[in-house]
This record gives structure tokens, C-alpha cells and sequence, in this order.
């Protein structure tokens, strides 16, 4: 971290804005091109299989970026703001930056065990 609280701050926003315009836009695509391949594909979702555990991993994924880290990151833009009027980096915007970064190092690895279980279609 720079310090630099318009650094931060530009950055916060900067990441919310990649979100809104990448990843929002990809996990529909992803949903619709899954549903479309695991039809064409004759795989049945009932009944617990690598493809429902990865549809529930997926979910977990989506609540966890929805229900967790827009809210820390709607908060470190908020802080990071706060924080170019007083020139301090503040407390706050630490404790949601450490957070985000731990919970979306969570998000991130659930997709690499939906991607194993794709690939190895363990049960």
C-alpha cells in the first residue's frame, strides 16, 4: 500500500467499476453457457454429483462476492474518501481492506475446486 489515500481511493473505485463491468457480465455467461451445456450434454441435476456441488460452490461463490465483498469494497471507497480529507489512512478502511482481501481470496478459490471437479468428475 502506497499510502497515498487518492491512490487508494482511485483504486477502490477502479476495482468496484471492473467488477460491475467484467466479473457481473462473465457469471452470467457463465450460468446461461453452463445451464446450455450441461443440457446438450444430458446431465441431470438432481440428486448430488460433481456438477450439482459445483452449482453450489458457484452459488456460494456469487454470495459471497454479493453478500460480502461489494459491501467491504462500497466501505473501503467510502473510508479511502474519508481518508483523502483528513491525509490519515484510516482504521477502518484497513480493517475492510484486510477482510476483502481475505474473503476474496475465499471467492477466488472456491471456482479452482469447481474447476477440479469438472475436470475430474470425482462422483
Amino acid at each position: 500500500m502506497s499510502g497515498n489515500a487518492e491512490v487508494i481511493h482511485r483504486a477502490a473505485k477502479n476495482v468496484m467499476l471492473a467488477d460491475y463491468v467484467f466479473t457481473l457480465p462473465g457469471l452470467f455467461l457463465l450460468i446461461i453457457s453452463g445451464v446450455v451445456m450441461a443440457a446438450k450434454g444430458g446431465y441431470a441435476l438432481g440428486g448430488m454429483s460433481w456438477l450439482t456441488a459445483s452449482l453450489l460452490l458457484f452459488a456460494a461463490t456469487g454470495l459471497l462476492w454479493l453478500g460480502v465483498l461489494i459491501p467491504l469494497q462500497k466501505a473501503m471507497i467510502r473510508h479511502s474518501r474519508q481518508s483523502i480529507e483528513s491525509g490519515i489512512i484510516s482504521d477502518a478502511y484497513k480493517k475492510a481492506s484486510k477482510y476483502w482481501a481475505i474473503f476474496g481470496t475465499a471467492a477466488s478459490l472456491l471456482p479452482l475446486v469447481i474447476l477440479y471437479f469438472m475436470i475430474s468428475k470425482p462422483f
